[in-house]
């Protein structure tokens, strides 16, 4: 039998002209239509539920007869055009402005997969876009850029601005993540987030304060190590020193960062001069000896006998996707609490538990910006929701908690208007 593959979605069986269902793909019927004779068959579902793209744009209003549009298009928009031509601020009431988000990327560091363009980067912008939607409420718009370079694309985002309510920043690497949400957040006067930064930071932070909260210790009291000094890392050790953690050392591929080191980028020099009270210089496996948590951000292995010396009731966040650092068995012999960024093992660190909420406050009450005290209140909103339900396989929600978005958003907007960047 001669197979021709034809995308990833079909497979013509180029002998035969059965049809073949494989029970895994019904959105392949269309396939089979447009070329009678040639057996289709769906070789991986996610393809069928790709295929023609995960969204749409929707109107919200009728548009029935003559007179709905000249309301909604010409002559009737030119009065609403006019009204905010003269009062800028009316964008936020009579467009979509409110309550739409970019999801921008350059497509360099997208999931695990590296740097694999923009195009390929879609998929995942979609599916982000859902979520916002489908836990927050917020729509969002998928957009990958076709450049690199930091000026490019900090003055494309710029010019794209005035369409949307906020920009969050996705799947862009490091170090050059840091430099674009930097220059974004002092020259736009929206509220600019870049997830893997952020979003992995609030509920790392969630999830360490309810085991502290089981396990009747205080953050204060803690010594942390990370593994990973990007955009996950940098901002982890950020958010736990904002919220008072003993002291936290970050790890990359040399050890220890430390100011004797002299092959630091600024970032890491930067993080120098808030991490390592102790002045710990050695790898990470030295770091870990007597550590209270271990944050894994950056993958690769940790060696369970690294583990075993740390400190008695040691909380262990392997986080690495797909494969944690530790395996969730291995370190539940050394840790009073485990947790990582898989679904399929107790306390999943996910993104999602935080940016729809976090936007979804942002916006209400039109925020100018995503302060740290922001973050830190979706944080404790987070912790909060399962505050009655703790065990050592239950530190932090599931995403499908329905409690979890409105909890994170009253808090977000609390606390925007408490620091003076709400605007509504």
């Amino acid at each position: 039998m001669a197979t021709e593959i034809v995308n990833p979605l079909t497979v013509v069986d180029t002998d035969t002209d059965t049809d073949t269902d494989s029970g895994a793909g019904a959105g392949a019927g269309t396939d089979r239509d447009a070329d009678a004779g040639a057996g289709r068959l769906p070789v991986e579902p996610v393809f069928a539920l790709h295929r023609g793209g995960k969204l749409e744009i929707a109107s919200t209003v009728p548009v029935r007869d003559a007179d709905d549009l000249s309301l909604a298009y010409t002559p009737g928009v030119a009065e609403v055009c006019t009204a905010i031509a003269d009062q800028p601020e009316l964008v936020n009431d009579y467009t979509w402005k409110s309550n739409v988000v970019a999801v921008v990327t350059d497509g360099t560091a997208v999931l695990g997969l590296g740097d694999i363009g923009p195009e390929a980067s879609l998929p995942v912008m979609e599916g982000k876009a859902i979520l916002f939607k489908q836990f927050g409420g917020v729509d969002a718009v998928p957009i990958a850029l076709a450049c690199t370079g930091v000026d490019e694309i900090v003055e494309t985002v710029v010019r794209l601005a005035p369409s949307f309510g906020g920009v969050n920043l996705e799947d862009i690497s490091a170090p050059r993540c840091f430099e674009i949400e930097k220059r974004l957040k002092e020259r736009l006067d929206i509220p600019v987030f870049h997830d893997d930064q952020h979003g992995t930071a609030v509920v790392t932070l969630a999830a360490l304060r309810n085991a502290c909260t089981l396990t009747g210790r205080t953050l204060g009291e803690l010594r942390a190590v990370i593994s990973g000094a990007g955009a996950a890392g940098v901002a982890i050790a950020k958010i736990l020193v904002e919220a008072g953690i003993g002291d936290v050392a970050v790890t990359d591929r040399k050890g220890v960062v430390h100011g004797g080191r002299d092959d630091l980028n600024p970032v890491k020099r930067d993080l120098v001069s808030y991490t390592n009270k102790a002045g710990l210089t050695g790898s990470l496996e030295e770091a870990l000896s007597g550590a209270d948590v271990f944050i894994g951000v950056s993958g690769g292995t940790v060696a369970e006998s690294a583990v075993a010396t740390m400190a008695k009731g040691a909380y262990i966040f392997a986080m690495a996707n797909p494969t944690p650092e530790i395996h969730p068995e291995v370190a539940r012999k050394y840790a009073a609490v485990v947790a990582t960024g898989r679904s399929d093992f107790p306390n999943q660190i996910n993104n999602v538990l935080a940016f729809p909420g976090i936007f979804a406050g942002a916006l209400q009450v039109r925020a100018s910006a995503i302060t740290e005290g922001m973050k830190l209140a979706a944080a404790e909103a987070l912790a909060a929701v399962v505050a009655g339900e703790l065990a050592a396989d239950c530190v932090i929600p599931s995403p499908f908690d329905p409690r979890v978005a409105p909890a994170v958003t009253a808090a977000v907007a609390a606390a925007a208007r408490a620091e003076g960047v709400a605007r509504r």
